[in-house]
């Protein structure tokens, strides 16, 4: 019923509290140690016949900070976001961490027309529509013998 936590004295100190340490550690406790390795972003691929629709959530992101890469058979979605040090963002953060962010992932695109592929981005909603390749029949022909 009760987990067996053993006593470390340097929490229970006034001196060593730290109130953000304790999230940290509530955070690792609920997700576990895999929360913070979390690198990518959600993304949904639907079916619609003859397309594929890939919709990737990048919410505080601008146009201009999201990159499509193509290369072979291989798309790669990436966006960051790099602190600007203005005069009018300085204030007096108890803590930052949403001031820099960088996420990528890589999507096998083979059977894709990557020609014809179309993005869009609103809402912080990125879509993509990815035309399928048309199956090419072999043509036959006749040899003449000699």
């Amino acid at each position: 019923m009760f987990e067996l936590i053993p006593f470390d004295r340097r929490v229970h100190s006034v001196a060593a509290f730290d109130p953000f340490r304790e999230f940290d550690e509530l955070e690792r406790s609920f997700f576990g140690n895999s929360a913070r390795s979390v690198s990518g972003f959600r993304t949904d691929v639907t079916d619609t016949g003859d397309a594929y629709k890939l919709e990737a959530e990048l919410p505080g992101f601008n146009k201009d900070d999201i990159k499509i890469d193509i290369e072979d058979d291989c798309l790669t979605i990436s966006a960051e976001r790099s602190m600007e040090n203005k005069e009018e963002d300085k204030q007096n953060f108890v803590k930052r961490e949403r001031y820099y962010g960088s996420f990528s992932r890589s999507f096998d695109i083979s059977g894709i027309d990557a020609d014809a592929i179309e993005a869009s981005y609103t809402d912080g909603v990125l879509t993509l529509t990815m035309p399928k390749k048309q199956e090419q029949l072999p043509a036959s022909r006749r040899l003449e013998i000699k």
